[in-house]
């Protein structure tokens, strides 16, 4: 349990950095910077699905060296730098480049830190290990949205300010790191992973079809705060409803974890995606400063989403995943939730401009359903 709380602690700085800057970013691209929705959509589709590409080769390499950490460190410290590209920002060029960075590094930490949680843990508390693993992150999260608040608020309009304080938290994640143990795998013992789909198990194949399914309605976040905005909230009240997505989700991912080791994952993972349907579709319905209210309850339940999947879904990966290739699935289904996250904030950016705000949500409100019939079908 050593490593996952040292990994916990990890992201819980890292996170602290990440949220302090994430919710910013739709608003200093298009107050500050002029940028269209469409752009936001560009560089947040182009910034994860690049990123994701990255996960199944560093869960690969992972596998092959028998190495996580030197990854995980790596991963972590390039994400940092993205933080300091946006501090530099005069233009939606830098920040397209800072988000290339950040998540970069996301790509090359992820698998390697996920399977090294996996290896260090016993097999039957997996959902129990990832569950406390996204609470800490998201408690992390918690506290970089309120210190993100309070720097907007008393730096108003100040943006700069609040990337560079985010660089504080992000090198104590990456100094944390560093005290995590890795198992030591005897040369003997080595065995070179296959990088081939036909290795994968058939149910560990179908549910990451239905993931990519999902993926493609499964748009940005920052659309959400976009969408905010366009009601009547304030950047600084915005970044309150945020907030309260990710006190939802901090307080709901470790119950969920440990429940899922009891009662199977499936359950969890389609209630979550019924979640964001709902979800969804409550966004495509609100028009206007009279709704406003209503958002507050949206982000609640957005948070119960991503605290029954996130952690379950990586759990579930690594247990339909042989051992010798955990890290490379992990990896693997990292890159297809990134890969579909391109077309799904490029098709949510086109829809919001040329039809309207409503048809992006509707479209990410029926991927939900179809994913979660989905998911009933093949697990």
């Amino acid at each position: 349990m050593f490593n996952v709380i040292i990994l916990g602690l990890t992201s819980f700085f890292t996170d602290i950095a990440s949220e302090m800057v994430y919710p910013l970013i739709p608003f200093f691209l298009t107050s500050v910077l002029g940028a269209s929705p469409a752009v936001l959509g560009l560089i947040e589709g182009v910034a994860e699905s690049v990123a994701s590409i990255l996960k199944v080769f560093s869960g690969y390499i992972s596998d092959k060296l028998k190495k996580r950490k030197f990854l995980a460190i790596s991963g972590y410290s390039s994400s940092a730098v993205g933080k300091f590209l946006l501090y530099i920002a005069n233009s939606w060029g830098f920040v397209f480049a800072g988000r290339i960075v950040d998540r970069l590094g996301k790509g090359i930490r992820t698998a390697p830190r996920d399977a090294l949680i996996a290896d260090s843990i016993d097999p039957a508390k997996k959902g129990t290990a990832f569950g406390l693993h996204r609470a800490m992150d998201t408690s992390g999260a918690v506290i970089g949205v309120l210190l993100a608040y309070f720097f907007f608020t008393h730096y108003v309009g100040e943006y700069s300010e609040v990337f560079l304080w985010s660089l504080v938290p992000a090198a104590i994640g990456v100094a944390l790191l560093f005290l995590s143990r890795e198992k030591k795998v005897e040369a003997a013992a080595r065995k070179a992973p296959s990088f081939k789909w036909k290795v994968l198990p058939r149910k560990l194949q179908l549910f990451l079809i239905v993931s990519f399914i999902f993926t493609l309605g499964n748009s940005s976040n920052t659309f959400l705060l976009l969408r905010s905005k366009d009601i009547g909230f304030t950047p600084a009240s915005a970044i309150l409803l945020y907030l309260v997505y990710n006190v939802v989700y901090g307080a709901v991912s470790y119950p969920a974890g440990r429940l899922s080791d009891r009662i199977g994952r499936k359950q969890l993972l389609v209630a979550g995606f019924v979640f964001y349907a709902l979800v969804y579709l409550g966004f495509a319905f609100v028009s206007g400063p009279q709704h406003a209210w209503f958002l507050w309850g949206l982000f609640g339940v957005y948070g119960l989403y991503s605290g029954f999947t996130e952690g379950v879904e990586k759990a579930l990966v690594a247990d339909l995943a042989p051992a010798e290739v955990r890290a490379t699935a992990i990896g693997l289904h990292a890159m297809i939730l990134g890969i579909g996250l391109f077309p799904a904030s490029f098709i949510a950016g086109e829809l919001w401009e040329h039809l309207s705000p409503s048809a992006a949500f509707y479209f990410g409100s029926g991927m939900g359903i179809i994913a979660a019939i989905g998911l009933l079908l093949v697990l």
